[in-house]
């Protein structure tokens, strides 16, 4: 006995309210995993650059230090070249000085500085004339001088003037 004019369906546990509920739970769980990756992914990439960031600023801190060293020797260097720029400047003062003081009617032929001296070569009328303008000045300046003339075929006089200076640094360590 039929009492449907329908033929029946199978029955199903999974109505169609039970699938919409699971694919709901199913798009929650994947959006929940893909929100766990991207997270575990960008924890990744923070600690990476993180590293990168401690390397660059261990390796920007030794830089720092290098520059620093050169920085103190050109400093140094500087000041050298400024020692040196005003010894040059103080020789090349006390050279002019120096022609400055020769008398125009001596002549010099030579004159060579030493550390702690000067010797000078030259040609002078005569000895008087030596003695008041030049030799006076020198002696103001220098603490020991010595000269020594030779006769020119001219009748006038080669000298040799040796003049020195006694260091101060050798007398403070006595």
């Amino acid at each position: 006995m039929k009492y449907s004019y329908i033929t029946p369906r199978k029955k199903s546990a999974f109505t169609q309210e039970l699938q919409l509920l699971l694919s709901f739970f199913s798009i929650t769980l994947l959006m929940l995993f893909l929100t766990y990756a991207f997270l575990l992914y960008k924890n990744y990439t923070f600690v990476e650059n993180k590293n990168y960031k401690a390397a660059k600023k261990i390796e920007l801190e030794k830089s720092l230090s290098k520059m620093k060293e050169e920085i103190q020797y050109i400093e140094s260097q500087e000041l050298l070249s400024e020692k040196i720029a005003t010894k040059n400047t103080v020789l090349k003062d006390s050279i002019s000085n120096l022609f400055d003081l020769v008398p125009t009617r001596i002549t010099l032929s030579e004159a060579k500085l030493l550390k702690n001296g000067l010797i000078l070569y030259g040609i002078t009328p005569n000895k008087d004339i030596y003695n008041f303008m030049l030799q006076a000045p020198l002696r103001s300046i220098f603490h020991r001088t010595y000269s020594s003339f030779y006769p020119a075929q001219n009748g006038w006089l080669y000298f040799v003037s040796t003049n020195y200076v006694d260091n101060m640094e050798d007398d403070n360590e006595k």
